[in-house]
């Protein structure tokens, strides 16, 4: 059974919904292109830095604002950044400096101590400046080197109070990647959002979310700008049901709409900071053949 309620935004898989992500917003984000297009009905945007002006403006033009945060990592450039207790922070992130795993054990049995008092002022913050919703992010540590033990059971009793907190609070929630806890996680999310689900042939674990009516949202990545390629990576998603674009690294504004089959660009710049779940993986990945390359050479005596 669903913890939602009725008043949380919980949109349906029945349709296609047009959406922008884009995390880099200071001083990038367009925002009277992003009113004047009626297509867009979902705006994903950073929690800190973002003002209550955008938003408002945004929300006045009749689009859902969902606010990003990492629910699972210390940033230290963050304005609450120094509340976060040394005991709780742990492997830095491979390749992006100032950013830590977090020790997210305990919410099981109980509130979370310190760390569970941040995430729910970051929640507050979130309905301090209006959002709809939230996008916490990095909630797969235990698959991660974080530095701490943790079990698929500690992430599963984190990410399911995340989603009450949320709610606690009439706030949407959607799952980020975590996908093989989606068949646990399902009922405890309002909507999913996913990276590369294409590219590394996962897009089928989202389908339970399609399947309980909820939207699944996500990105593929490239910096090709021609027809065929786009169109190939929007192929098995947008077949699936699925609200997809295809974007820059860079997260600058530009996206291709899977669904309707063109390109838009809601950035007055070009952001440097990249989406921190690729790189992620993409470092993931390139360790995981390294290893096996060195393995490999190990053993042939080379």
């Amino acid at each position: 059974m669903s913890v939602a309620s009725m008043s949380i935004w919980t949109p349906s898989s029945a349709s296609s919904i047009g959406w922008h992500w884009q995390l880099s917003t200071g001083g990038n984000l367009n925002v009277t292109s992003l009113v004047a297009e009626p297509a867009i009905k979902m705006v994903d945007i950073d929690l800190f830095d973002t003002n209550t002006t955008v938003i408002s403006t945004l929300k006045s033009a009749g689009k859902k604002v969902i606010c990003y945060f990492s629910a699972g990592s210390y940033e230290n450039w963050r304005s609450d950044a120094s509340s976060f207790p040394a005991a709780v922070i742990g492997k830095g992130l491979q390749g992006w400096k100032g950013e830590k795993w977090l020790d997210i054990r305990g919410f099981g049995s109980s509130d979370g101590g310190e760390l569970g008092r941040i995430m729910k002022a970051r929640m507050d913050l979130a309905v301090q400046k209006a959002c709809d919703g939230v996008e916490p992010d990095n909630v797969d540590g235990y698959i991660n080197p974080t530095g701490f033990p943790l079990t698929s059971a500690d992430q599963l009793d984190y990410n399911r109070w995340l989603a009450v907190q949320a709610h606690a609070r009439n706030l949407s929630i959607g799952l980020k990647n975590d996908l093989d806890q989606i068949p646990d996680l399902v009922n405890y999310f309002d909507w999913a959002l996913n990276e590369e689900c294409y590219k590394y042939s996962e897009c089928n674990k989202l389908t339970p979310f399609k399947t309980a009516g909820k939207a699944v949202f996500g990105v593929e990545y490239t910096d090709k700008s021609d027809t065929s390629t786009l169109e190939n990576l929007c192929s098995t998603p947008r077949n699936l049901g699925f609200n997809w674009l295809v974007a820059r690294l860079s997260l600058g504004g530009w996206a291709y709409d899977c669904t309707a089959h063109i390109a838009r660009n809601f950035g007055t710049g070009d952001p440097s900071a990249a989406s921190k779940g690729i790189a992620a993986r993409e470092w993931k990945n390139a360790a995981v053949i390294a290893g096996f390359a060195y393995g490999l050479a190990y053993v042939l005596g080379l």
